[in-house]
């Protein structure tokens, strides 16, 4: 069957043909999260151990780092992190349980996020044209890339020096830091899961571009506001009130919004390009 022919069909399907489509899409996608869940859920406690717990210990991959750092620039005293002085509490009876569930399904969903998102362009894929088709190619790897960077830069930078900055602040020695397991995880979560959405910044404006609702030129115009609403969201995303995780989260923020006005002058060479094209097309036929 030509082509053409299969997607008009495709088009021509009913409203609730679509939804069926999209419900079975769906099922495989909670299929796999809950998979990743369960197979999280079972080693629960290596996971609290090796991987939520981590970040807030000195020995920390990111404490290291910053020390070798402070050694190289000659001032260790000022990068190296000596203790971390916290301890964690359940201060509700079903506070690990529920802390358990909530882990293990942000692990499942984490993992298996790229094969949701493959899910939902294999739904959205029949609607498009060729040319459409074309010029998304490579969207599922660069959302998923995107999502997978995000969160390995929320769990990597943001999560450890936002724990060692609070954890370390205090106004008063007789005040002793022990936080509520669900405080961490939900801090945790929050940094790690919006980063990587957070991430998807790119990908939002190629898209946005190339349906024409925003151009190059209006990110150029309103960075300045764009700026703002950054750091508006940067306050939003860190539970933490701390300038620190603000500045961690915002910055890169800004370089991603840069990155997105460079993607969408590409985007707008390719769409001139081929209005071109098109326009010689039906001047050389006339």
């Amino acid at each position: 069957m030509p082509l053409d022919q299969e997607q008009a069909e495709e088009r021509e399907m009913s409203f609730l043909d679509h939804l069926e489509e999209l419900r079975w899409h769906v099922v495989r996608s909670l299929i796999a999260i809950v998979v990743f869940m369960i197979a999280a859920f079972v080693n629960i406690e290596w996971i609290f151990t090796n991987i939520l717990f981590a970040p807030g210990r000195v020995d920390f991959p990111t404490f290291r780092w910053l020390c070798a750092l402070g050694e190289w620039v000659g001032s260790k005293e000022a990068f190296c992190v000596d203790q971390i002085p916290f301890k964690i509490q359940s201060r509700l009876m079903t506070g690990q349980f529920t802390m358990s569930i909530t882990a293990s399904f942000v692990i499942g969903l984490v993992i298996s996020f790229p094969y949701v998102v493959w899910e939902l362009w294999r739904f959205v894929k029949p609607g498009l044209y060729s040319r459409e088709r074309k010029s998304s190619r490579g969207a599922v790897a660069a959302i998923s890339f995107l999502f997978l960077t995000g969160v390995l830069f929320g769990y990597y930078i943001m999560s450890p020096l936002m724990i060692s900055f609070l954890a370390n602040y205090t106004i008063s020695d007789m005040i002793v830091n022990e936080f509520d397991i669900t405080s961490y995880v939900g801090t945790i979560v929050t940094v790690v899961f919006g980063s990587g959405v957070l991430f998807q910044l790119p990908v939002v404006m190629y898209f946005l571009t190339k349906i024409g609702i925003v151009t190059p030129a209006f990110l150029r115009k309103y960075r300045k506001h764009a700026i703002v609403i950054i750091l508006v969201v940067g306050a939003i995303v860190t539970p933490s009130a701390d300038p620190l995780s603000q500045a961690l989260i915002s910055f890169p923020l800004y370089l991603l919004y840069e990155i997105s006005i460079l993607i969408s002058a590409n985007v707008m060479r390719k769409k001139e390009r081929e209005e071109a094209e098109e326009k010689r097309k039906e001047q050389t036929a006339s």
